[in-house]
This record gives structure tokens, sequence and C-alpha cells, in this order.
């Protein structure tokens, strides 16, 4: 045996897409149900583990053998819960998970092709004889779920087979076509492997997610008590105010504000926000109690409380190649990517006094307990007994690399002296010195504001959308930011329409065109490539980004854009219309994604153990005696694919997760 084809049918009282498949997975009444599989290029088989079959002794025996290669669509699912199902068996000891070496997900494949990341979908994408069946999400309700009482079970638990013996024979069918759907898509895509290099990367990915992060449950329990503590009281004090009976209610409030002079279309955040400042002072107290009570960041830890694990840590927390464009991570569960800032200055006092359940203190000290709940959410996560947290990341990767790629020398100068790459951005687009707190240090901002939003061919609207009014530049002067950052980055304008022409080019003529980027004595490139109704872009690391049947078509300026199939901002498989700066910007986040999978990869080998990282981030849980500098100096190493990129790690310690 070679290889095995899995896909795998399973009950838990746990809800999936809440718990993640760790907590899902460690249920006690956890069973796996049936077990479809297929040994190398054989006929599929189902083994119907719930009314009794055996699972095969070399199918077990492969399980634990790291030269058998297991496949599966989201592998990961598979493997944690075979894990679940060899600990009841006691072939794995409780509590370890198989080890990912031998495992290939079929899921990121199609992700690496820009495929759709489910398994009907992919199915349908590639045009396969043998479809996912439709009936199966009925069915995984049936079986695969908790049940209320009925005349079809006495224990008002679950449905078993004998329940509904023909909805079950569909079920086994439903299995058995899964895998003949994941061993298809395989075949199809065969002529355009993923290279052994991304295989290391995800190997690494799975071992994050089985290593998890530990949760301070004692701070998220009092966390929670305080958050419903103050719910009530400022339900109360709106109560109060507005003298309603369900001030929660949105038709009651908008009523409410209606008949106090101000119409509103919505009571989002974001509206509620925009009102503050010209409201009435009748109205404005109400509107923000209403901010305050929509806080949804604290609801980050109730799904802590969800996905935590018996040993308090939480796991799963991070998708490989979870965004489609880049290949950079998406973010499970808590999701790490999106949580507040911590800008308390005291943050060591507050969560003190929240460890503490000193709910009075903490109302009496601060204005919002929801803001102080939602900027003490990263302190939730704490290392191991006797460790500490090292966390590192890479300065201004983004603009780093563009500068690299574009050979915008002056960039690279400033981050080689390590320099403020904002206020030499304002001196170069203002033609005068700019230093932080000092001389002409009121253009630092609008640098700042340039920097982030300018870099992908964003214009007037990229710097609203960045904030910059809310930072004090006046509308009137936008445009011209916008004219005076392009005109200082030259080299970075002629890559977005270099990359523009070079797919274009491809496109039309099915050919391969590459952009050279000399950087010393080497001389590496961008390859572009059309073949296969497939759009290819080479990258230094030899990844590639694929974007499915790539065309050109007229857009509504009276050009011509690029488009291509792929999910779009709703998750829908539609046409997405793009240009060169944004191919510049998935080439550049990319290659960020690239230089943060090296260095969590050298970390690792130099026995660092990483337990989580967000963006360009990571959070390593480290002995007492580890350095910061040791950790910021591999992360900082250039790989040889990138010559001449002034690359930089800065780090902290700490005892919980926090922001420095």
């Amino acid at each position: 045996m070679n290889s095995l084809s899995i896909d795998i049918e399973t009950y838990s009282t746990e809800n999936l897409s809440r718990s993640g498949v760790y907590r899902y997975a460690e249920a006690p009444e956890f069973r796996v149900l049936l077990f479809g599989y297929r040994v190398d290029d054989g006929e599929v088989s189902v083994c119907d583990l719930e009314s009794g079959d055996p699972l095969p002794d070399a199918v077990l025996k492969a399980l634990l053998d790291d030269s058998v290669i297991k496949w599966a669509f989201n592998a990961s699912f598979e493997r944690i819960c075979l894990s679940r199902y060899l600990w009841d068996l006691k072939l794995l000891p409780d509590g370890e998970y198989l080890s990912p070496v031998s495992w290939r997900c079929t899921m990121v494949w199609c992700a690496y092709l820009g495929l759709p990341m489910s398994l009907a979908m992919a199915g349908e994408v590639l045009g396969l004889d043998k479809q996912k069946m439709e009936e199966g999400r009925e069915l995984i309700h049936f079986f695969c779920q908790p049940a209320h009482r009925s005349l079809l079970n006495y224990d008002g638990k679950r449905n078993q087979p004998w329940a509904d013996p023909n909805r079950w024979k569909t079920f086994v069918e439903y299995n058995r076509r899964d895998v003949e759907t994941e061993c298809a898509i395989k075949e199809r895509v065969a002529k355009y492997p993923v290279p052994d290099t991304v295989w290391e990367q995800y190997v690494l990915d799975q071992k994050i997610n089985d290593r998890g992060i530990r949760l301070d449950w004692v701070f998220m329990n009092a966390a929670m008590i305080m958050e419903e503590l103050c719910r009530k009281d400022l339900e109360r004090e709106l109560k109060s105010l507005t003298a309603l009976e369900n001030p929660k209610s949105v038709a009651q409030i908008r009523q409410w504000l209606s008949d106090h002079g101000t119409e509103v279309q919505d009571m989002s955040r974001k509206q509620v926000a925009s009102m503050l400042d010209t409201a009435s002072p009748e109205v404005r107290p109400v509107l923000l109690l209403r901010q305050q009570l929509a806080k949804s960041s604290v609801k980050k830890y109730e799904a802590m409380r969800k996905t935590v694990c018996t040993d308090d840590r939480i796991r799963g927390m991070f998708q490989f190649y979870g965004a489609p464009r880049s290949g950079r991570w998406a973010g499970r569960g808590v999701q790490l990517q999106n949580l507040p800032q911590n800008h308390i200055p005291e943050l060591d006092e507050a969560r003190q006094l929240v460890w503490n359940s000193d709910y009075h203190l903490l109302s009496a000290l601060y204005d919002s307990v929801p803001d102080v709940l939602s900027e003490l959410i990263r302190t939730a996560f704490v290392p191991a007994e006797g460790k500490k947290f090292i966390v590192a990341d890479f300065s201004a990767i983004e603009a780093r690399v563009i500068a690299w790629l574009a050979g915008e020398s002056w960039r690279s100068e400033v981050f080689a002296a390590g320099g403020d790459i904002y206020c030499a951005s304002a001196s170069r687009m203002f033609g005068v010195p700019v230093e932080k707190h000092g001389v002409n240090g009121h253009l630092r901002q609008k640098g700042k504001v340039a920097e982030l939003a300018l870099g992908y061919g964003g214009g007037v609207g990229a710097l609203k959308a960045m904030g910059a009014l809310e930072m004090g530049v006046p509308e009137e002067e936008l445009q011209g930011l916008v004219n005076a950052w392009r005109a200082a980055s030259p080299h970075i304008v002629q890559l977005w329409w270099n990359v523009d022409k070079a797919v274009k080019t491809v496109i039309r003529n099915r050919c391969v065109v590459k952009l050279p980027v000399v950087r010393g004595d080497c001389n590496i490139s961008l390859a572009f490539e059309c073949c296969s109704g497939m759009l290819f872009v080479h990258l230094p690391s030899d990844r590639y980004l694929s974007y499915v049947k790539p065309r050109i078509s007229p857009n509504s300026f009276g050009g011509e854009s690029v488009r291509y199939l792929g999910l779009n901002a709703v998750k829908k498989w539609d046409w997405i219309e793009s240009y060169g700066p944004k191919f510049v910007e998935n080439i550049v986040q990319a290659i960020s994604r690239d230089l943060l999978a090296e260095a969590m990869l050298r970390l690792e080998k130099h026995g660092y153990h990483i337990v989580a990282h967000v963006h360009d981030e990571v959070i390593v849980e480290a002995e007492q005696g580890d350095s910061v500098e040791e950790i910021c100096s591999f992360m900082g190493e250039v790989p040889s694919c990138t010559p001449g990129l002034q690359l930089r790690a800065d780090g902290y310690e700490c005892e919980f997760y926090r922001k420095d």
C-alpha cells in the first residue's frame, strides 16, 4: 500500500462549525460511523462501523504508518477524528494526534490552484462525472447530529441506522461517492502538483494547530461574567433614558430616535458612530449606550469557551491556504487575525481586575467596560506553566517586499538604515526633510496614510477607506497626496503596469513572459504563463499563484480588464475583475507569506515551538532562557530566493499575549 484515500462520517454532540474539529472529536459521545476508503488505485470500499463492520487490519496499520500517504478533502478533519477513534481502540495514546507528516489534503490542492475549498463546488467547477450527492446535507443532519426524541429513536439522543434503513443505505453510498469525488479531483489536477515545500509548510501548519495555545480559563470566565453584568447595567440605563419596554429592539430604538428628531436607516455600528458628532444632547447618551451594547468583539470570549479543549488549549485556529489569491493563512474559531488592539496604558492592572472579578472597581475606573474587555481579549492567551511568550514580527513587510520587487532603491536604503518609511515617504512627496516629532513632523501623518493606502494603485477612495479624513487630512488635499506619492515612487507605479501588460500578453498569446528582478549579482524573475485554461504567476519561492479561466474583456472605464473565475467577497464562484495593481498586491502578499512560512520552518527546526501566528507575527511558547534577539535573528534571515531584500524582525516577551 502506497496511498490511502479516506472520507469518514461521524457523530458528536458538539456543533462542528462552532467548536472546531478538536473539541468536536473530544466529546464523550463521539463516534466514527462510516469509513470510506480507496487503497492506491483500487475500488472504493465503505466500512459501516456503526453497524459492526470491522476496519481491515491493513487499513488500521496504514493509519499509523508514515510511509503510507493518506489523502482526504479537508484532511485535518479525518486526521483528528481518526486520532480519537484510535484512542478508543488503545492504538494511540489519549491526547496524541496522528502525525501529519504522511497526510495530504485535496482541499489545499484545490486552493493552491485557485479552485473552491468546497468538495461540491470543486467537483462542479472541474466538471467531474461523479459529483458530491445533493442528499448529503439532510443525511448528515439526520445521522450525525443530536436528534429530538421521536418514533425513530428511543433515547432522544441520535438516529441510528435501524431508525431508517433506507436512509442509512443512501448514507453509505453518499460516503462512497465522496471518496470517488475526492479521488477524481486528485486525478484531474494531477498535472499541476503542489510543490514539496508547500506540503512541508502544511505539515508544520498542522503541528501548530495540534499544539494549540493555552487559555487562561479563570480570566476568560471572569470576563464573560463581567460582560453579562455590564450588559444588564447598560440595558437598565438605556431603559431609564428612553422609557422603552425593550431598548434592545431595533424597531423601538429607531422609533424613539425618530420621535427625537433623528432619522436613521439602520442601527449598524458604523451608522451609530457617524451620528455621534451631530447628535443632540438628549440623543447622544442613548447612541453611546447603544454603541457599547452592540460591541461584538467581546463575543470572542464566548468563541473561546466553545472551542477550548479539555487541557485548556485552543486548537485548530489556522486554515492553511485560506486566502485564495495569495495563499496566506486564514483564521478559524476565535479568529486571532481580527482581534482588537490593546491601547490601555495600565494593561496589567486592568487584566488583574478582571481576573479578580472586581467588576465594581473596573467600572469605576473606566468609562466603558465593554471597551476594556475588548482590549483585554488578547491577554486571555497565556503560555504553559514555566514558559513565556516571545512575540516576533516582520517590520513593514509588504512595504519592504514591494520596494525590493520594483527596485525602488530609495525605499530599500531607508529600510537598510533603519529609517522611518513614513517620514521618508513624506519627505520624498513634499521635497522637505520630515522627522518624527521634529522638523515638519506634521507631514509624517500624510506620509503614513499614503503608504498604507496607495501601494496597490489606490486613489482618493483608498485614502478615505484607510481613514485619511479621520486622521485630519483635508478632503481637498487627497488627490494631491495620490499624485505626490506616485511621483515619489515611479518604479512601483511602473511595476503595476509591467505586470498588467505581462498578464494580458500571456492571456492573448498563450506564452511565457518573464519580468526580471535584478538584485546585485542575482537575476531572478516573476514568470507569467497561461495554459490549460489557467493563468500562473511563478514566484521567487518556486510557488505559483493560480487564476482560473482568465480572459480579457471591456471594463466600465472604456478600457480592458482581466477577468478570472474565483470566490468573490460573498463566497460565490463568479467572475472577478482585476488589473495590474491588484495582481501586484496578490504577488507582494504572496511573497510576504512565503517569507513568513520559511521563517516559521526555520524556527521550528531550531527547536522553537510556535503556538500561533497572526498576519506577519509569530507567537512562540518559549523556555525562560530563550532570547528575543535569537528568535528575531532567525526570522530576519533573508532567503536565497529574495537576495537584497531588506528584511527585519522585531520582538518582545510577555507573560500573556499582548501587542507591545
